[in-house]
């Protein structure tokens, strides 16, 4: 079994759990790897790449467990990410230090809107310098919100307002509003503006793979109502 940060941050979460976490679909058998049922499992179509850019993944409580979640699939594809569980006033010295690592530049991937008068803004990956640190808030658009206001180790860093000009194709869960992404799909974007389109490419097919196998396994989900025959 391949091993990701996500998977070992999953791992202590539920090691520490008080009570078994039943997420939707919990009677199924899941591949403990994918997360998706044992039928459906995508694990051999899983094909690492290389890039310059680096994410760290900063995950909200239960969002490791979930099998729907996508940040696993950018750990999937780029082995050197790190995934760590967001504490307001705690945050794991590793999260620190991964954040203050001189051979990276770091920044939060947020929409500027919400980013305070005077903070430093980007909206496209600097392609000179040091390496991107992509540092990614991963949960529900509200669980996001309040890491995102409530994380003063991360006040300093520059923000990443990126564009996504394509409809998200994200329908394993409700967005919040028109126009949002998931966080494997902003990620594929920010790899490809830059520069890395080979791991943006091998991210993008697997998410698709990914998003084909979980909607396979919920046969009366919405999206199968209005979907052409090549989708199903």
């Amino acid at each position: 079994m391949t091993d990701n940060a996500v998977l070992r941050l999953r791992a202590q979460r539920l090691a520490r759990a008080t009570r078994p976490f039943l997420a939707r679909g919990n009677r199924v058998l899941r591949c403990q790897r994918c997360l998706l049922p044992q039928k459906n499992c995508l694990c051999a179509t899983i094909q690492p790449q290389t890039a310059r850019s680096r994410f760290c993944l900063v995950m909200f409580d239960t969002e490791p467990m979930k099998p729907s979640n996508t940040g696993r699939l950018i750990a999937d594809i780029l082995p050197p990410t790190e995934a760590f569980g967001w504490s307001r006033t705690q945050p794991d010295p590793a999260l620190l230090s991964a954040v203050a690592h001189p051979d990276y530049q770091p920044m939060v991937v947020f929409p500027a809107s919400y980013a305070d008068a005077g903070r430093e803004v980007l909206t496209a990956p600097p392609l000179s310098g040091k390496p991107p640190l992509f540092i990614m808030l991963d949960g529900t658009w509200t669980e996001a919100r309040k890491m995102f206001r409530k994380s003063p180790w991360l006040d300093a860093l520059p923000v990443m307002s990126l564009n996504v000009t394509s409809p998200s194709r994200y329908t394993l869960r409700e967005a919040h509003g028109e126009g949002q992404h998931c966080t494997a799909e902003v990620a594929a974007a920010l790899l490809e503006q830059a520069g890395d389109t080979a791991a943006a490419q091998a991210l993008q097919l697997h998410f698709e793979y990914f998003r084909h196998a979980y909607l396979a396994g919920k046969p009366h989900h919405p999206v199968h109502q209005h979907a052409p025959a090549d989708e199903l």
